[in-house]
């Protein structure tokens, strides 16, 4: 350790276990960023307990994960898989069991609560364990609904949510600059209240190597210009904007689309709607022969996939950060991404990869056929983003900065600047049964209980 005291950190992240596997329906890059972020801490000599919903019954009580690190599995609801939508109404139990677990384990400098529903549990837990909070959200609930309307499944209540979080937070992390815009513009965040801390990747799992031996290990063709796609089989990915690109190509440019990702190793369209669609969508476009799916992979086998890849891409219409991107640079990839969120920002257009708007896969075409037609030029973009990763994007930088911020708060005494704590007045709308609260002790939030 540094000069720096010593951190014990409570870090809430009540869906996204870091234990989880990557690529499933409710598991993607929060459980990346807890874990690696968790890990790095420990690393730096720091303390955290990473608390999680208990979702399966033969799980353990307390899980050593590294040194320095352990995952506390909460009892709140059902010990089954709930969709992240529908976990709201187990909040009130989750912070209940999580403070009668941790008020006599030991004082805690700093909560840092990601996702909105965890920083409800840091609301309800931060006077009883008399220590700041800070929220990271990971994705906001109205620019959810700006791009997905109807689709989003998440209570109304959330944005009640976000806004007391946005007010009553010790400090916020946003981790692009649009992400720091929309806390400002959407709920009215102070500008000095905001921290922006990026998103990273493990340097030591994703990093160079030989394209030719990666193809023959995962026994892909040689001379094909291979196009990836990684990530959640789920329509907002835009999926179907990558595979209508490939049939805007040239039939002189010998490309495959290689989309990796879903629940299950073996993909099965009768299982997964999305992956019906889109095999009936590149069957309709007359390229079925050239799009291969090739279901989830472990963390461990994503490397030779980026690897194998002449050209990484990412299009999704809504993107929070999105990890992925950082990836395929740290292997030496190059990367056409989406003009949206922390894609926008961890991708340099003309200089890592190519930017293009969503939804527009004449503009993808035209990006991929020039990344075709220069080899040369995707090689230097491909050296670029690794330059650019190791520089700005590692989980050890990360760690370092969210540390910082919890050390600035420790030294003031937990508050720097922050708006004064959200006021009862919003929780009583909040709608019972379901917000039957449990008491959380004298000098909580009365606001929070019904």
């Amino acid at each position: 350790m540094d000069d720096d005291k010593r951190l014990n950190i409570a870090m809430i992240s009540e869906h996204a276990s870091p234990l989880a596997l990557t690529g499933s329906t409710d598991a993607g890059g929060q459980n990346v960023y807890v874990d690696s972020v968790a890990r790095c801490l420990g690393e730096m000599g720091h303390q955290v307990d990473v608390l999680t919903r208990r979702d399966d019954p033969h799980l353990p009580a307390e899980v050593e994960m590294a040194p320095g690190v352990r995952v506390l599995h909460i009892d709140a609801g059902p010990a089954h898989h709930i969709p992240k939508e529908k976990l709201l109404q187990w909040m009130p139990d989750f912070a209940q069991q999580a403070r009668s677990l941790l008020e006599p384990r030991r004082r805690y400098d700093a909560i840092h609560a990601n996702f909105f529903m965890s920083g409800w549990v840091g609301m309800a837990l931060r006077s009883a364990l008399r220590a700041p909070l800070v929220t990271t959200f990971h994705a906001l609930g109205l620019v959810r609904r700006e791009h997905q309307g109807a689709a989003d499944g998440f209570p109304n209540e959330r944005e009640t949510i976000e806004r007391a979080l946005v007010h009553g937070s010790d400090r916020l992390i946003a981790e692009c600059p649009q992400d720091r815009s929309d806390l400002i513009r959407l709920y009215g965040a102070m500008p000095s209240h905001i921290d922006t801390v990026a998103c990273g990747v493990d340097t030591q799992l994703f990093r160079p190597g030989s394209r030719s031996e990666a193809r023959a290990r995962l026994g892909l063709v040689q001379d094909e210009f291979i196009v990836l796609q990684l990530g959640r089989m789920v329509p907002r990915k835009g999926i179907d904007n990558v595979i209508r690109a490939l049939a805007l190509l040239p039939r002189t440019v010998p490309a495959r689309l290689v989309v990796v990702g879903g629940e299950q190793r073996i993909p099965d369209p009768e299982t997964c709607p999305e992956l019906h669609r889109l095999m009936g969508l590149s069957h309709s476009l007359g390229i079925s022969e050239r799009v291969s799916f090739a279901g989830r992979r472990d963390r461990e086998e994503l490397r030779d996939w980026y690897l194998a890849a002449d050209v990484f891409v990412t299009t999704p219409w809504y993107e929070p950060f999105g990890i992925t991107p950082l990836e395929a640079m740290a292997c030496g990839t190059p990367v056409i991404g989406s003009k949206v969120g922390g894609i926008a920002y961890t991708v340099c257009d003309g200089v890592t990869g190519y930017l293009v708007e969503p939804k527009q896969p004449q503009a993808l075409a035209q990006a991929l056929q020039k990344l075709h037609a220069q080899p040369r030029l995707a090689r230097a973009m491909g050296l670029a983003g690794m330059q650019r990763v190791h520089k700005h994007f590692t989980w050890g930088q990360i760690a370092r900065d969210l540390a910082a911020v919890f050390q600035r708060l420790s030294s003031a005494g937990g508050r720097l600047g922050a708006a004064a704590p959200a006021s009862p007045g919003p929780w009583n709308a909040l709608s019972a049964p379901p917000w039957q609260t449990p008491a959380l002790g004298q000098g909580g939030y009365a606001g929070w209980q019904r």
